[in-house]
């Protein structure tokens, strides 16, 4: 249990606020991964040093991920040319579930596998979608679990915190 989002969801799981919590204020460093994108290479969240990255945690059969992503996808084109980028990980154990989803919600933003859910595990996480916000110095600063309408607002106000500093 050394690892900050392993203690991080075990404080809020205790504390009974999974449920209630929009997001959660941390500040702790955000674990490093490599997984397989859309496009067929690798990309690890080490590289992105130096930006804002919106984890974005998500699944072809989550009714709120089809609700934020084109959110998040207006985020992304706001935002992307100041030091900004989501890194959307699909936990899907059958990719084609993932594409199909996508075809019917296209995203611009990169998309990454995780079909054994490694780094689902490594992050803890317990709710569809579930996003964290990494600063450009690779803390993990906010976590989400799951998603309302007008959680897109919480978001936006992170990201132009976080590409401000």
């Amino acid at each position: 249990m050394n690892n900050p989002i392993t203690i991080l969801a075990a404080a809020v799981a205790l504390s009974g606020a999974v449920s209630l919590a929009r997001a959660e204020a941390i500040n702790v460093p955000a674990p490093d991964f490599t997984l397989e994108s859309r496009s067929g290479e690798n990309l690890r969240l080490e590289d992105h040093r130096g930006e804002v990255v919106m984890l974005n945690f998500w699944a072809s059969w989550c009714g709120p991920c089809r609700q934020e992503m084109p959110l998040m996808d207006d985020l992304y084109a706001q935002y992307k040319d100041l030091g900004f980028t989501i890194l959307a990980v699909n936990v899907d154990e059958n990719r084609e579930e993932a594409h199909r989803f996508l075809d019917s919600v296209p995203v611009d933003y990169p998309i990454l596998y995780d079909p054994e859910s490694t780094v689902s595990e490594l992050y803890e996480v317990q709710a569809m979608p579930t996003t964290v916000m990494i600063d450009r110095d690779g803390n993990a600063r906010y976590v989400h679990y799951g998603f309302q309408s007008g959680y897109e607002d919480d978001y936006e106000a992170q990201i132009r915190e976080l590409v401000r500093e």
